[in-house]
């Protein structure tokens, strides 16, 4: 049941944070844009608990996924409230340690796919270029804050479809060399 969890829940991740990136572009119009990041990050959330839920308790790898879950839950409220930018910012940072806990997790592992770690680790540099960016915002420096805020949410996207591509190949009967 774990495996299909932890897989369930890392196809709703990966749908979550390409639906997110889909909403940083910007030819979309603000109410699109709002409700794709909106859902997208219920979606993370979502899936990041399943993966959570999934995992051998007490390892990196729950804490992981529970600290990119309460990122994304911070990302919402921020989302949710007139004023949010710091919530968002905030929520990315939470959401890059969860990813380089992850890859923590996943590095020392050695039956983890190398889909995993390198998964993980493009989460958690995509989730800093989202709080980056919005940190140049924050400061009056719009079209460079936004530009950083796309290529993170892409970035972060390609990782978690990798992270995902890894579970699929956790489950797929392995054949001997030779």
């Amino acid at each position: 049941m774990s495996q299909s969890k932890a897989l369930l829940g890392s196809f709703t991740q990966a749908i979550g944070t390409v639906t997110s990136a889909v909403g940083s572009i910007p030819f979309l119009n603000d109410k699109k844009q709002f409700a794709l990041d909106l859902w997208g990050n219920v979606l993370q959330a979502t899936g990041n608990a399943l993966e959570a839920d999934a995992e051998m308790p007490d390892t990196l790898g729950v804490y992981g996924n529970k600290i990119q879950a309460i990122g994304n839950i911070t990302v919402i409220a921020g989302l949710l409230s007139k004023d949010g930018n710091k919530l968002e910012i905030t929520g990315n940072w939470f959401q890059s340690l969860g990813g380089l806990i992850s890859f923590a997790d996943d590095w020392g592992d050695k039956q983890s796919s190398v889909l995993s770690p390198i998964g993980n680790l493009l989460q958690a540099i995509g989730n800093a270029l989202q709080a980056i960016g919005g940190i140049y915002e924050e400061r009056g420096n719009k079209t460079e804050g936004q530009s950083l805020g796309i290529i993170g949410s892409w970035v972060q996207a390609i990782g978690s479809i990798l992270c995902f591509l890894s579970q699929i190949e956790k489950r797929l009967p392995h054949r001997k060399k030779g």
